[in-house]
């Protein structure tokens, strides 16, 4: 088991790069000119094009698009799962490809889509593995371990579920669960693909306040997110990606028009904002189709 390991909607974007970051800054994780292929020959098909993109610090960044637009292979490339046949990825302005293993895990997390774990795996320990890049062979499991597990329990609120076993958890707890595991690996960023997949609502709403409240302590966040209205309510900053490349970015409520989302997912709807939040709300949602018939 290995868990771990952009302006207007407009607008045609070669770069997409938060407008409050300093260009004297580097930003904590950053694509340039990334493209990424699969296949071979014939078969072979573009996946990610010539994208820039820049996470905006302490923040938490939103991917959104249809299906097989690229945004989990773009989450993945970020991790370093996959190999870019052009440009690289920056983290803290240094190639990802060069840096060692201990040192990317030290300081960066990801949470795929898919988890695994062993029958009878209790969270507690479940969360040690989190703890992992900072251990060797004269530094084994010690008492800062010990409070960093606590706190990342105390963060998932899972203290009273330290010694349930995973496969007796709700979906919803389970997921906190993994992401207490990615706040014990104590990393700066940390990168989520669709962390609320298959959760009821309530189980959503307590996995997108854990993201945010991870934000508010200082982390730096991208996560890939199927829901529009989800992404706009908790994200700081959405990039929209079609096709590959990142067709809009930046503030949910200065991107989000009726025209991305048609060009994203093929409906038309009524934008209105949410009276509490000031987020994008989508409704009177419709087929494109069957409109214009």
């Amino acid at each position: 088991m290995n868990s771990f390991a952009a302006i207007s909607s407009d607008a045609s974007l070669s770069n997409a790069s938060p407008s409050n970051v300093s260009p004297d800054v580097a930003p904590p994780l950053a694509a340039r000119q990334l493209s990424l292929s699969y296949g071979r020959g014939s078969a072979r098909r573009t996946v990610i094009d010539a994208l820039d993109l820049e996470l905006p610090a302490g923040q938490v960044t939103a991917i959104v698009g249809p299906n097989g637009c690229g945004k989990s292979t773009l989450l993945a490339s970020l991790a370093r799962l996959h190999v870019p046949d052009q440009g690289a990825v920056l983290l803290d302005g240094h190639d990802i490809q060069r840096l060692p293993a201990r040192e990317m895990a030290q300081r960066l997390a990801l949470l795929p889509q898919e988890t695994h774990a062993p029958e009878g795996l209790t969270v507690a320990e479940l969360i040690r593995f989190g703890r992992q890049p900072h251990q060797s062979l004269f530094k084994q499991w010690s008492r800062d371990d010990r409070r960093v597990v606590d706190e990342a329990l105390a963060a998932a609120d899972l203290h009273a579920l330290a010694d349930r076993p995973l496969d007796a958890m709700s979906g919803g707890q389970r997921q906190r669960a993994w992401i207490a595991m990615a706040i014990a690996q104590q990393t700066p960023l940390l990168l989520l693909d669709e962390p609320t997949s298959a959760l009821d609502l309530g189980h959503q709403l307590e996995v997108f306040e854990l993201i945010r409240d991870l934000a508010a302590a200082g982390k730096t966040l991208a996560m890939v997110v199927h829901d529009l209205v989800s992404a706009c309510r908790f994200a700081d900053y959405l990039v929209a990606m079609l096709d590959g490349r990142i067709v809009a970015a930046g503030r949910p409520s200065d991107v989000v028009t009726t025209a991305l989302v048609r060009d994203l997912y093929g409906v038309e709807c009524t934008l209105m904002q949410d009276p509490a939040t000031g987020s994008p709300l989508l409704t009177n949602i419709r087929s494109a189709r069957h409109s214009r018939g």
